[in-house]
């Protein structure tokens, strides 16, 4: 989105008019049902995202006029109220692309359960779309979708090669040990700590 709409009335945005009506808590228990953000964080993370210019985010812009933008919010936000929402933001998906990775990385999930998962939140990432009135082209969605699905069954796969190697190395790292204990006792049996000329004087 252009610097244009910084001339334009900001109750021109449309965006998020489909929960216009709504309260920030009923937003925000939304988010929490299904998302680790806040309504807040979803809100300037978008408006961040739409009123970016080649400089940065208009901040101030934003802050001053984030109640006629957003029909759940109610205030208006400083310049830094506006980036520690969309710093949080970031962090969070961090976090939590983190998590997803690790749950596939680690071999809790196999590539048809991983399928499964992928399709279930991108039906919710489709679905805050929707609501916020933000449109993808239908084959960028699909390509989109197509290119984290294979690189995610490449994750599962891997994960599984590297797990089964992992185990076999430990094995043979435990009976290199269980050899190793067993060792000295071994010896023990075989030679009693006789001397053979003790044999001889027996004799």
């Amino acid at each position: 989105m252009s610097t244009s709409f910084r001339s334009r009335d900001p109750t021109k945005y449309h965006k998020f008019r489909k929960v216009d009506g709504a309260s920030y808590s009923q937003v925000n228990q939304f988010l929490r049902k299904r998302t680790f953000i806040t309504a807040r964080e979803w809100a300037i993370s978008r408006l961040c995202s739409d009123f970016q210019t080649s400089s940065g985010a208009e901040m101030t812009y934003i802050g001053k006029n984030l109640p006629e933008l957003v029909p759940f919010m109610t205030g208006t936000y400083t310049p830094q109220a506006v980036n520690q929402a969309r710093s949080s933001f970031k962090k969070k998906v961090s976090k939590a692309g983190a998590t997803f990775l690790y749950g596939a990385m680690c071999g809790f999930y196999t590539p048809e359960e991983l399928d499964d998962l992928l399709f279930e939140v991108s039906e919710v990432a489709r679905f805050l779309m929707e609501i916020e009135s933000t449109s993808i082209e239908v084959d960028d969605e699909i390509e989109i979708e197509d290119r984290v699905t294979e690189v995610m069954r490449h994750v599962a796969l891997a994960s599984s090669r590297l797990l089964k190697i992992r185990e076999e190395q430990l094995k043979e790292k435990q009976e290199k040990r269980k050899k190793s204990e067993s060792q000295p006792e071994e010896e023990q049996i075989e030679n009693p700590g006789l001397n053979p000329d003790d044999l001889t004087q027996d004799a």
